[in-house]
């Protein structure tokens, strides 16, 4: 079968960070051809080097067996490649229409000849089923609509080549199934497709080959019909259990949370849960395994007070709650290390010092009247023991928190967190984007407070840190849980399968 596309030997590096290393790889015309891997294993670069995005570090791009230098998205284009991003790149104030002809190479001058275009995209949406209302504004439209005009603009400018980055990771059943029969009909006309996922039921339906990648290295390819989701499972988690650090927790004390049959949005996968059931004791790290954006968000809200469960019960400390408000959940001790840090974490104009008490500040030793006068040198003084006993490098406690490094800025965090004395804490992506020495200083407080008896609801796409410090895994998958597992020598091959939804 003819090749369309050769990469040989990518590697793209960071500083002294390999997000890809020595990676070769091939589309033939007319196949889907898959990059699979964890998050975090190189997918989505390589496809930004082939879309110009990024240069390669090292490595070389063929196109029709011709060398080529792709040093921008236009070039890319003009190379026949189109690329669908998770994140669409529409415009919101413009419609469909206005989206597709955007940038139109055909269009010369100031005059656009919009009929004309029209027909043609009209047609070319009629020959590959890509339904799509040309007049409605692009903030009216649902979001598998809004993915197949990203595919109409992609053809529109001539693209051979498609990649789609994670498509169905926001779309319905429904929707999914409708792009899988794009799919085929563009790969019936002799189109190409990088399909880059990470779900297993999906990678197996759709594809022709599959290509594995994992720590920015790329492992094989395989034909799709003769693999199994379990082969690919083992070759894409791929690792063989390292010894933990820390000694695992098998009798913890009574449940601090109980979740039943929670449910939440249940319709939608990625942002939903769907009748959970977990608990977490005291002394306890109950890690959530999963790859992101499968309902992970949505539980640490519900356990924080933020968002209301649709159904089912959830007891904090063996009382049921009725009203659920972020302040209400603080009151109960409860405890957040949120996704992102800046967003949700810190309030990046206020100092340190004013962070690390941003929850204590009607407490008597920090204020009178109840918060309405703070006590300026208390606070300070407090604000410096935290900033000696968590390591927060900083030139002052009066700095503004948006100027520390990322790992500083969530030891501003944990102290804020951590030394209320919590019964739970829900740590979510504690250590994303943090070297190896704030990493192990995060898992370390993370232990410490489980030792004082703090129950730890601990979710990561890191499978690693999962297993670096739960004492029991727990696994999502589509806002459900797909089994338990122990912490001591957790069954490696079963929790991967899991997390693949198997």
């Amino acid at each position: 079968m003819e090749e369309i596309l050769r990469m040989e030997h990518i590697t793209k590096r960071f500083g002294d960070m390999y997000a890809n290393r020595d990676i070769s790889f091939d589309v033939r015309k007319g196949e889907v051809h898959t990059l699979l891997g964890e998050n975090g294993a190189g997918k989505s670069t390589l496809m930004n080097v082939l879309f110009g995005l990024y240069q390669p570090t090292e490595g070389s791009i063929y196109i029709h067996d011709k060398k080529v230098r792709i040093d921008s998205p236009a070039q890319a284009v003009k190379q026949g490649i189109g690329m669908v991003h998770q994140h669409f790149m529409l415009v919101e104030a413009m419609t469909v229409l206005e989206n597709i002809i955007l940038g139109d190479r055909n269009t010369k001058g100031i005059f656009i000849d919009k009929d004309a275009r029209r027909n043609e995209i009209q047609k070319l949406a009629d020959q590959y089923g890509l339904e799509v209302e040309l007049d409605k504004p692009i903030t009216e439209i649902a979001v598998g609509a809004q993915q197949r005009v990203e595919i109409l603009k992609a053809l529109y400018r001539g693209a051979e080549l498609l990649v789609l980055d994670e498509p169905t990771a926001a779309l319905t059943d429904i929707e999914v199934e409708g792009l899988f029969k794009v799919m085929n009909k563009l790969t019936a006309e002799g189109k190409s497709i990088i399909f880059i996922s990470h779900k297993m039921r999906e990678v197996l339906h759709i594809s022709d080959r599959v290509t594995i990648l994992r720590a920015g290295r790329s492992i094989c390819t395989l034909n799709r019909d003769e693999t199994t989701g379990e082969e690919l499972a083992n070759l894409m988690i791929g690792r063989e259990l390292a010894p933990s650090h820390y000694e695992k927790i098998e009798q913890p004390g009574e449940p601090v949370i109980a979740l039943r049959n929670v449910d939440y949005c249940k319709a939608s996968k990625h942002n939903g849960l769907n009748g959970v059931s977990l608990t977490v004791g005291r002394g306890e790290i109950v890690g959530i395994a999963g790859v992101d954006g499968n309902g992970q968000s949505q539980l640490a809200q519900i356990v924080t007070g933020v968002l209301v469960p649709e159904g089912g019960e959830l007891d904090l400390k063996n009382k049921k709650i009725a009203v659920f408000s972020p302040e209400g959940f603080i009151e109960e001790r409860v405890s957040h290390i949120p996704e992102d840090r800046n967003k949700m974490g810190l309030i990046g104009s206020m100092s340190i010092s004013d962070n690390i008490v941003l929850k204590s500040t009607e407490k008597p030793e920090f204020s009178k009247k109840k918060g309405l006068l703070l006590k300026k040198k208390a606070i300070k003084g407090y604000a410096e023991e935290m900033r000696e006993k968590y390591d927060i490098r900083c030139v002052s406690v009066e700095q503004e928190a948006r100027n520390l490094s990322g790992g500083n800025q969530q030891k501003v965090i944990l102290a804020r967190e951590l030394e209320g004395n919590p019964d739970l804490l829900v740590a979510v992506h504690p250590t994303r984007g943090l070297d190896i020495g704030a990493t192990r200083f995060v898992h370390d407080s993370m232990i410490a407070a489980r030792d004082r008896g703090c129950g730890v609801l601990l979710i990561s796409a890191d499978f690693d840190e999962i297993l670096e410090v739960s004492d029991r895994i727990v696994v999502m998958f589509e806002g459900q849980v797909m089994g338990e597992y122990p912490g001591k020598n957790p069954p490696i091959q079963e929790i991967s399968l899991a997390m693949a939804g198997k």
